[in-house]
């Protein structure tokens, strides 16, 4: 049976959209369309909705969703790092709300021929778009020591990122790291038993470090959103859901800086930088998280935060 993918928070991401009628809305992030469709069933008087994906899997799952919308709806496969992109091909130049739902999919991370998951055995893929050209097995199999030490350590966080790394390199000398099993049991027996969490699989923060680097998630995240805030028209909201600190700092950051007022490089004068005033109203001062009721049948949404802000 196909993984059913539940969305976070679906109820507080579509209230703070606060959709206006003949508005146009980005979902871009739009996975399997459960934001997507909330949006439209809820608000039928707004005059569009792009929904994008990188996945094309989840294009072909969105297409047959938003079916019943399509006079409403257009889908786009690329990544939302090129927001400005896309709606510049659509002629659009200002949009009234965009939402952002990050991270991975359940139907991503119960495909083991994904490589996501440390609980399936799967080729070591990890990537979201098939047009990416570097997988997890070329980086776990190609990279120095240093190098997977610099991954595991900045993007998962990980204290024992360097013995990982060690682990990783002399398995290597003797076959590559094939698969999500194998690369799982060499991580396990890198951090001595009692210093395992009693709560967390020891793999866990080293496949998100090797999936966010994979994919440049981070990256990714930092332009949409500079982007983003630009192309949102007066009084239109930016909605971005996270699930790992790494993430809820670069939005929290991106939004405080905005609100103050930031530097931004004078094309008319090279090399110099102009100050711009604020840009955005804080709609949430702290992250909006999963009511006690959704946690019940949705333990994904335990570190789900959203956080909301407004162009002035």
């Amino acid at each position: 049976m196909e993984t059913q993918h539940v969305p976070v928070l679906l109820a507080e991401a579509t209230a703070f959209l606060n959709c206006r009628s003949d508005g146009i809305y980005v979902d871009a992030t739009a996975g399997s369309g459960g934001h997507a469709f909330k949006i439209l069933s809820e608000y039928p008087a707004i005059r569009q909705l792009i929904a994008i994906d990188w996945d094309s899997d989840a294009i072909n799952r969105l297409r047959n969703r938003l079916e019943p919308f399509s006079e409403k709806v257009v889908i786009v496969r690329d990544n939302f790092a090129s927001l400005r992109s896309v709606l510049k091909n659509l002629n659009i130049e200002k949009v009234d709300g965009i939402l952002l739902d990050l991270g991975v999919s359940s139907h991503q991370l119960e495909n083991p021929e994904r490589g996501f998951s440390f609980q399936h055995k799967g080729p070591l893929d990890m990537r979201m778009s098939d047009t990416l050209s570097t997988s997890a097995y070329d980086l776990v199999n190609t990279c120095s020591a240093a190098e997977l030490k610099d991954i595991i350590h900045t993007y998962g966080e990980e204290r024992w990122a360097s013995r990982i790394a060690r682990t990783i390199i002399a398995r290597r000398k003797l076959a590559p790291v094939a698969d999500t099993a194998a690369l799982s049991a060499l991580i396990t027996q890198s951090i001595p038993p009692r210093f395992r969490s009693r709560t967390i699989h020891p793999a866990t923060r080293t496949f998100q470090a090797l999936r966010i680097a994979v994919n440049r998630e981070l990256e990714n995240l930092g332009k949409v959103l500079a982007d983003g805030i630009d192309l949102l028209a007066a009084g239109g909201r930016i909605c971005v859901i996270s699930f790992h600190s790494l993430e809820d700092r670069i939005v929290k950051q991106a939004f405080n800086q905005r609100t103050r007022g930031h530097h931004r490089d004078d094309e008319s004068r090279s090399g110099s930088t102009a100050e711009e005033g604020p840009a955005l109203h804080l709609i949430t001062k702290k992250p909006v998280t999963a009511q006690p009721e959704e946690l019940q049948h949705n333990p994904r949404a335990r570190s789900a935060k959203l956080r909301v802000a407004e162009k002035l």
